[in-house]
């Protein structure tokens, strides 16, 4: 049980007091009501005494009485109803509250901290009102009336003749058969008479000598004159006098008005108010007549003056108005609250306490004469007591005799109101033997009703006894609560035994025992009595010494739902509210859910509309284990309670809802207008949607992309105020800087919503929420900052969606709109918007309702709410520096707050014919249409990509190039001529610069050059452009990624350029696969006598499968493209125009290649055309395609030389010579394979054009059209090693050496010679030696090389040259040297002339190096003889 202001000794004290009768004159009574206060109420302060009472027992020992009260009431006539009672005490416990500002309790048990009121001053004004009202009942005299007061006024005309009347009026009230009601202690009642004196109007003396007459009369013992009112009124108003009577009035009674109101409100339509059936209210004006109690509900018609003993002499509505200020004791001066108090000490030492000495004595005589005992009853009780026990009957075995009734002289109840007599002056001990004896009595008779009396009276009465020598006897207790509740079904007295035992047990720290018993007596009878009851068995098990913290919270429950039914609501409230502690965050998610859901409806029903809401939204927002249909209920309470909590303040920010979940880091912003959809053949650029998943690889491409084009405008220099432009803010982007939006340009922002409910959540009405502040950034002017409202759509457009369902547990995006229509500075702060429920989402037979619902089809159920939820999004956590890494930091976020800049262009770019198939290195052409949409002029449209070899816009003449009439005939992509049949196999030349196709001119080959015809493209306007498209030589699916860039006329300070992003995706087949190499010629001179020639041998494969359709490829001509180097003719053997390719099929062919005599600037074509017409291959585009693999293989081979540029610490020198010796291997040619390939499809005969490229740059080395893939091993070792710094070979190659010098060897094939004539055979043989390299070589020739090995000599033979063996010779750069041999033979057979040996140097190196070089090819002699 909670605390009490009272110990249990005080409060049983004060439950049982000695009661007085008061009965007024009407004049007596007009005196007191001058100051608003009946008689009874004007000395109620005054009744307990200041000091101790002596009094001797019946065996004249001394007994003292320590703190004693009187209590003095208004003779009632009829008994209160108990349907009046029940609405007293209901009232009782209404207007008592905890008090603001009270500090709670707070009990820390395991992981709980409860914060619980530590008293309850309701039970305690219940408990004290419930024991006040009891009626008076035969069975026991505790609250009969023990003596009467008559008073009469001094200013009456014959004061003793009206006390005559009273007294008489007592005799007839107490005798009369008439009145049953109230009961007397005695026959023989003490009478005190009073004569009331008013010392501001009446005369003193007269009221003195009535006083001195009643004095004769009646004894000086037996009455009083009592002056009062002694304060004029016109005296210092400002003067304070206490006021001790309010809190004795206002107890039980409504105390404010506030409260009542809240209370009356409440309750308007609340049926079951009191649970009796109680169905009218005590009426107004009751009159103040002694035959009506102020309980009872009818109102009879009466005149004398006599008020109630009770505090509810008032209606509730007089109180009331009493209440609101009227005060009491205006007339008293503290003169007379001293002579009240004197009064009251003087009727109970010189009455009251010797009427009941005098009684209590002649009950024991009474007693003892009629049991005949020799000694009186008191010291016989040892004698009783010690000897041995009756055993007392079970409760079972006795007879349901509660009905028997004992005349009011029989000894059994003389004992027992002896008892009661010697129990309320405090003689506990005498008490208790008078109890004990007569329970034995009653038990003996049978007289279950008696017996539980006594029982009581007597484990009280044990309790009570100073210096305990006794036991509380709880069993007597618990034997006299089963008897009144199941024998005599007496509920009104069993709940005082409960509430006497408890308080009892408590006070001994026998919580569990008062919890069992506090619990035991709810019934069904009386919410309220059960929830009070209910309340303080909570209280006791949060008091015990381990607190059961659970079962307080579970009977606080089951309190707070009785409360509810007695029609407590604040009461109820504040139990679940306590409960609440226990429960909330322990996962018992259900108990939670019931436990918000009463507190929310109690709230609501209080009109504590906040914490209505607030106990609503918890249900809503943890995941609830509901069914479908509780959930729908819980939200449609929800929506209900929040309409009338926004109607109360409709002019109020909005209110945050609760529902649905938002995902604030899942937001998304995308900036710009929606991507427009492809059609017909115009495809429109991918560019950025918000359907795009993100992808960080190609976010970071595009971000350097976008650098590498701006590095090229700012001549290789990013600017440091450069900020990637950002499309779409999400998660994984960067969101440290302010997003750039432009003007007039739609800004949507992506909302991820989720119901976690199982019922379908309907939005309507569904928009952004901003604040902007307009700024000209041009002018540095700001302007003032404006929240959304219905004026501000001049600034910033705002787009709603009508109706947006989400369905049970989904989750689902919201695409909202702004069109900002100033520039300045935005902040999206959240959404707005209606939440509402849909009618009949129910699920029945296990069917989702969400099926089929469909945005229109829909219906709300008329209940919705407008509220916003705002959209807050934590940055990345901050980890760079120390301090940021040991705490926990977290960046900016500023996705949603864009900087809205001025105009900009917008381009729009169309692909027209834009492929998605195509063969490895076919060549299409397509046609892209750049349009400008904006209202402002664009210009430096440019294009970059990481795969230029792909596309072309055409070279510089390209575009001014008339189409020749062939070509358009045939739908070709190249520029072509019809050949002369005579030229065929021929090379046909032209030449072109590197510069004209945008290739070598210092800038990144990445960055393209639109060609837009006066480099500006106008608002509205649009160009269309041819582009060449050129299969990537590897199979597959490819990304490829174009980044269009354009910038403004005007110059912005905050936003240079723009950029629109278009990925193509390219399937491409396999079609060709070439190798090729290059060898010297043996014949040294060419046709032109230049020593200077090769053979190109080119592999050509079909690795095409027939999977893609086609039938054959078609090679149509081989050109090639060098600076150095030009083909000259085919040394084909087929005599075949075409060569044709079926899938597998292989073709070799031969080509003569020689130097060429132009510039250095300018590269040679030279078209060796196998159809009848030539492709120019030094135009667009096949030259574009040639000059961009150039590039990327050049940057592919700088990439690799660069990795070993640390490897290079070798003499600068040395260097040199390797390199001069390097380069006479090397060789600058590159091939352009073109080919057309036959392909069916969908029964046509298309033909497809294509090229491949192989670039040769070593003689002997084998080059392909694509790089060979090496495959790996499937498993490797793991090795350890160090990697070494390999330096570069000081020595080159025997393979580079052997390049150095060229030779050849001229001489006739066969030699006839007649041996017999002569026996020596001399042949003249000419030796070429050619300087392959530019430098100057010294040379040195060797003739005395002999083979070594035998099988040589048995091959060829051997013979001797003649003349000089060794020669040296000094060759420069390129020439070619003639030396005259003479070989000498002595028979015939063949011989190989290659012998001599060469060894070469350059000039200015000291080092020889040697090659023992060996032509490929033997030089055999046929020696004849004739």
């Amino acid at each position: 049980m909670a605390q009490c202001v009272q110990s249990v000794q005080e409060f049983i004290q004060d439950s049982f007091v000695p009661l007085v009768a008061a009965l007024c004159s009407e004049e007596a009574e007009r005196l007191t009501r001058r100051n608003n206060l009946s008689f009874a109420e004007l000395v109620r302060p005054f009744c307990r005494l200041t000091s101790e009472v002596h009094m001797r027992d019946p065996n004249n020992q001394l007994h003292i009485i320590k703190n004693l009260k009187i209590a003095v009431n208004n003779i009632i006539t009829h008994p209160p109803q108990p349907g009046a009672i029940q609405k007293l005490l209901h009232d009782v416990v209404s207007v008592s509250q905890p008090a603001e500002g009270l500090v709670a309790n707070v009990i820390t048990a395991g992981d709980y901290d409860l914060n619980i009121s530590a008293t309850t001053p309701w039970f305690e004004s219940y408990r004290e009102c419930f024991l006040q009202s009891m009626p008076a009942s035969d069975h026991e005299f505790l609250n009969h009336y023990v003596a009467c007061m008559l008073v009469v006024s001094s200013s009456e005309p014959d004061p003793v003749e009206q006390f005559l009347k009273l007294s008489q009026e007592q005799h007839r009230i107490q005798h009369s058969s008439e009145y049953s009601y109230p009961k007397w202690f005695i026959p023989n009642t003490l009478k005190y008479y009073v004569l009331l004196h008013d010392v501001s109007t009446g005369e003193e003396q007269r009221a003195d000598s009535i006083y001195e007459e009643m004095k004769q009369r009646y004894g000086t013992q037996g009455c009083y004159l009592l002056k009062i009112n002694s304060r004029v009124s016109n005296r210092g108003a400002d003067e304070q006098i206490p006021d001790p009577w309010s809190q004795y009035l206002q107890k039980s009674t409504i105390q404010n008005q506030d409260s009542y109101e809240d209370y009356t409100v409440s309750n308007k339509n609340t049926d079951h108010l009191i649970s009796d059936g109680i169905d009218s209210e005590i009426k107004d004006g009751l009159s103040n007549n002694f035959k009506t109690h102020p309980l009872q509900l009818d109102h009879p018609s009466g005149s004398l003056d006599s008020t109630d003993y009770m505090k509810a002499s008032t209606s509730l509505q007089d109180s009331k108005k009493s209440n609101s200020g009227t005060p009491h004791g205006a007339c008293l001066t503290l003169t007379d609250h001293d002579r009240i108090r004197q009064f009251i000490q003087e009727f109970t030492f010189r009455g009251l306490l010797p009427h009941i000495e005098k009684t209590i004595r002649q009950l024991n005589d009474q007693l003892i004469s009629r049991k005949g005992l020799s000694r009186s009853l008191f010291s016989a009780t040892k004698k009783w007591f010690s000897g041995s026990k009756v055993p007392e009957k079970s409760i079972n075995e006795l007879k349901n005799t509660s009905g028997l009734l004992y005349p009011p002289e029989a000894p059994e109840l003389q004992i027992r109101k002896m008892a009661d007599l010697c129990f309320l002056v405090q003689h506990y001990e005498l008490a208790y033997s008078c109890y004990h004896t007569a329970k034995k009595d009653f038990l003996n008779d049978q007289a279950m009703l008696y017996a539980a009396g006594a029982l009581e009276m007597a484990a009280v009465s044990a309790f009570l006894q100073p210096g305990a020598p006794r036991p509380y006897p709880a069993h007597y207790m618990e034997t006299a609560i089963q008897t009144y509740r199941d024998t005599c079904k007496n509920m009104v007295l069993a709940e005082r035994c409960v509430l006497l035992s408890a308080e009892i047990l408590k006070s001994q720290s026998k919580y569990s025992e008062a919890a069992a018993l506090l619990i035991r007596l709810t019934s069904e009878d009386s919410d309220l009595r059960s929830a009070l009851l209910l309340e303080q068995a909570a209280h006791c098990f949060i008091n015990m010494k381990s607190p059961m913290v659970r079962k307080f919270a579970f009977h606080m429950i089951l309190a707070g739902h009785r409360f509810s039914k007695a029609g407590q609501k604040k009461h109820a409230l504040r139990c679940y509210c306590q409960a609440m502690q226990v429960y909330k965050g322990k996962g018992w998610s259900l108990a939670e859910d019931h436990i918000n859901f009463t507190i929310g409806r109690q709230s609501f029903t209080l009109r504590q509309l906040d914490n209505a809401v607030s106990a609503f939204r918890h249900i809503l927002i943890n995941d609830s284990k509901q069914p479908p249909a509780q959930q729908g209920a819980f939200l449609r309470e929800y929506l209900y309670v929040y309409k009338n909590a926004t109607q109360l303040s409709p002019d109020g920010p909005l209110p945050q809802l609760p529902l649905p979940y938002i995902n604030s880091s899942a937001t998304r912003v995308f900036f710009g207008h929606d991507r427009r959809p492809a059609e017909g053949e115009k495809q429109a650029a991918t560019h950025v949607s918000l359907d795009q998943e993100y992808d960080s690889e190609s976010s970071q491409q595009w971000k350097e992309l976008e650098e590498q084009v701006v590095s090229v405008i700012n001549k290789g220099t990013i600017p440091s105020n450069f900020q990637p432009t950002q499309f779409c803010l999400n998660r994984y982007s960067d969101n440290s800087k302010f997003p750039l939006a432009v003007i007039e340009e739609p800004i949507t922002v992506e909302v991820s919503f989720r119901n976690p409910l199982k019922v379908p959540l309907l939005l309507t009405d569904l928009s952004l929420l901003w604040k902007f502040q307009p700024k000209d950034f041009s002018a540095k002017h700001d302007g003032e900052t404006k929240e959304q409202g219905t004026c501000d759509e001049s600034m910033v457009g705002t787009e709603a969606i009508a109706e947006f369902l989400i369905n049970s547990e989904e989750t689902k995006v919201a695409r909202l709109k702004l069109f900002p229509h100033q520039t300045g500075e935005l902040h999206i702060l959240g959404v707005v918007y209606n939440l509402g429920s849909v009618q009949g989402a129910v699920s029945l037979d296990g069917i989702d309702p969400s099926i089929g619902l469909q945005t229109g089809k829909f219906v709300s159920n008329g209940l919705s709410v407008r509220g916003r939820q705002d959209l807050e999004i934590q940055g990345p956590r901050l980890n760079n520096t120390k301090e940021e890494k040991t705490s926990i930091k977290y960046g900016p976020d500023r996705r949603l707050d864009p900087i809205i800049t001025e105009e900009m262009p917008l381009l729009e770019v169309f692909f027209i014919n834009f492929p998605t198939g195509l063969l490895c290195g076919e060549i299409r052409k397509a046609y892209v249409e750049f349009v400008n949409v904006s209202k402002c002029p664009l210009t430096a449209l440019k294009v970059v990509s990481k795969h230029p070899e792909f596309f072309t816009f055409g070279g510089n003449t390209a575009v001014l190039t008339p189409l020749s009439p062939s070509a358009s005939e045939n739908c070709s992509a190249y520029k072509t001529v019809v050949t002369d049949p005579t030229s065929v196999r021929t090379a046909l030349l032209s030449s072109a610069s590197s510069a004209d196709f945008g290739v070598g001119t210092g800038g990144s080959p990445e960055v393209i050059q639109v060609p837009l015809p006066d480099a500006v493209l106008l608002p509205g306007a649009s160009v269309q452009l041819p582009m060449w498209l050129r299969g990537p030589d590897e199979e597959g699916v490819h990304e490829i990624n174009f980044l269009f860039y354009y910038e403004s006329i005007r110059k912005h300070s905050k936003m240079c350029h723009r950029v629109l992003r278009h990925t193509a995706v390219i399937c491409t087949s396999r079609s060709l696969h070439i190798r090729a190499t290059v060898c010297r010629s043996n014949a040294l001179g060419d046709e032109e006598g230049r020593g200077d020639n090769m053979l190109l041998f080119v592999d050509v494969e079909n690795i095409n499968t027939s999977e893609t359709g086609v039938k054959e490829f078609h090679i149509v001509q081989v050109s090639s493209n060098s600076k150095h180097w030009k083909l000259q003719k085919s040394v084909n053997i087929s005599g075949d125009k075409d060569t044709k390719l079926a899938s597998r099929e292989r073709a070799k062919l031969c080509f003569k290649a020689v130097r060429c005599k132009n510039s250095e600037e300018n590269y040679t074509f030279a078209d060796i055309v196998f159809g009848n017409e030539q492709i120019i291959s030094s135009a667009s585009p096949c030259a574009d395609f040639f000059f961009q693999s150039l590039s990327s293989e050049f940057k592919r081979t700088h990439v690799q030389s660069h990795t070993h540029a640390s490897q290079r610490a070798v003499k600068q020198s040395f260097d040199e010579t390797v390199r001069l010796i390097q380069r006479c291997s090397e060789v600058d040619l590159n091939i352009v394979v073109l080919w057309k390939a036959y392909v069916v499809e969908d029964s046509k005969q298309l033909i497809l054009e294509g090229q491949h490229h192989v670039a040769l740059n070593t003689i002997g080395k084998e080059a392909f059209s694509f790089p060979q893939k090496q495959e790996l091993p499937e498993t490797v070792l793991l090795k350890f090693f160090r990697p070494e710094n390999t330096p570069v070979p000081a020595r080159p190659t025997p393979e580079q050496l052997s390049n150095l010098i060229k030779t050849s060897l001229h001489y006739p094939e066969s030699f006839n010679h007649s041996f017999h004539q002569k026996s020596l055979c001399l042949v003249p043989v000419t030796l070429l030696l050619s300087n392959c390299s530019q430098a100057v070589v010294d040379v040195m020739i060797d003739l005395r090389h002999k083979p070594t090995s035998s099988e040589a000599l048995e091959i060829h033979g051997s013979f001797t040259w003649l003349g000089q063996t060794q020669y040296k010779l000094q060759l420069k750069g390129q020439e070619v040297y003639s030396l005259q041999l003479k070989a000498c033979f002595v028979h015939t057979g063949v011989y190989n002339l290659g012998t001599p040996r060469v060894f070469a140097k350059l000039v200015d190196q000291a080092t020889l190096f040697e090659t023992s070089q060996q032509n490929s090819m033997p030089a055999l002699i046929i020696i004849n003889n004739i």
